[in-house]
């Protein structure tokens, strides 16, 4: 097979790779689809704001890749990459993001994502990206790998342990968490003091800002 490129990129002669852009700020999402045009093998196929557009045009149109931004309102990405996933396990989902915190990262990764972008890179690293993971190549931003390497797994927050701090994010006391979340104040106590321990902190509010950091919370 040839697998000569052409000016643009893609396999000589071969088809054009079809991207589907999900992000919930319409300059970003105008900015990628000037950058992405700009190269003869990529086509978009379509805009959403929003997880349940993304997941509705995905549906209709089967796009090769889908750029999807991690945070937005109503479904945000990593859930609508579940989703899709779900329907098409095979799907390149390629996750956008502002900030290098592992904790997303490592859920959108283990959700089945074919890549994860910092939006800082995606000036010089954008179409070279799309066509790796339309290759079936997975590709994270050096930034987001470092943070992933940096943080054991037995070190990451549990799903209860993240209920706990986004309560305490929210200014709620302890005897309040315990109320919302069925759970007697000891245990909130036992939470906390593994919050504290697995993200290196000895207060709640240095707890909530390395969490943020982190990507545990938004």
């Amino acid at each position: 097979m040839d697998l000569s490129r052409d000016r643009a990129g893609s396999p000589a002669g071969g088809p054009p790779i079809r991207v589907l852009v999900v992000d919930d700020h319409p300059m970003m999402r105008e900015g990628i689809c000037a950058a992405l045009t700009r190269h003869e093998d990529v086509t978009i196929i379509g805009e959403a704001s929003d997880g349940h557009e993304a997941l509705a045009m995905f549906r209709d149109h089967r796009p090769d890749v889908v750029l999807m931004d991690v945070q937005m309102p109503g479904l945000g990405g990593i859930e609508a990459l579940e989703a899709i996933r779900a329907e098409q396990p095979d799907a390149a989902v390629l996750i956008l993001t502002t900030y290098p915190g592992d904790a997303q990262a490592h859920r959108a990764i283990q959700a089945g994502a074919a890549g994860y972008l910092l939006k800082s890179c995606l000036r010089k690293e954008l179409i070279d990206t799309v066509r790796a993971v339309h290759a079936r190549r997975r590709v994270i931003s050096a930034d987001v790998a470092q943070q992933l390497a940096l943080h054991a797994p037995q070190d990451r927050l549990s799903e209860r342990e993240i209920d706990v701090l986004r309560l305490v994010a929210e200014g709620h006391p302890n005897k309040q968490i315990a109320w919302q979340l069925s759970l007697s104040i000891e245990t909130v106590k036992s939470h906390l003091k593994s919050v504290f321990e697995k993200l290196g902190v000895d207060d709640r509010t240095h707890a909530v800002t390395i969490a943020v950091r982190r990507g545990y919370l938004s």
